[in-house]
């Protein structure tokens, strides 16, 4: 008797959206679920509710909005960095240019622009930069 191919046992990539704006993150919640191989384990409203869902969830993938109040997207972009260097950090904005002194250091975080955020930049973005 033969045996065919073991099922694939891949699981899916766990996002994690950190915004301000809960309109943002209801529409990074549809795009997550209506994009096959991609799951939403959490929601943060502020930076430091984001390092903190970060230690508690483990995602594979955190979407950061640039500007928050208090700790913005940057610092927190960098202090994953610093503490998570296998994480995928996406920063997203309204903006089409970041103009802050410490985005530099930030080369290899890509910044996506929230009005082109969907199924197929997801992907896009999980092949380019996820582990």
């Amino acid at each position: 008797m033969t045996l065919g191919p073991h099922p694939s046992t891949t699981r899916s990539v766990r996002v994690l959206t950190v915004d301000d704006q809960v309109l943002f993150r209801r529409v990074a919640r549809d795009v997550i679920d209506a994009t096959p191989g991609f799951e939403m384990i959490g929601e943060a409203a502020s930076g430091a509710e984001g390092l903190e869902a970060v230690e508690r969830l483990s995602p594979d993938l955190v979407l950061l909005d640039v500007r928050m109040p208090g700790i913005n997207g940057i610092e927190v972009a960098r202090q994953l960095a610093a503490r998570h260097p296998d994480l995928a950090v996406v920063l997203i904005s309204i903006e089409e240019r970041i103009d802050v002194p410490s985005a530099a250091q930030l080369e290899t975080v890509p910044l996506v622009r929230k009005q082109e955020f969907g199924p197929r930049l997801l992907k896009r973005l999980w092949a380019d930069h996820g582990r």
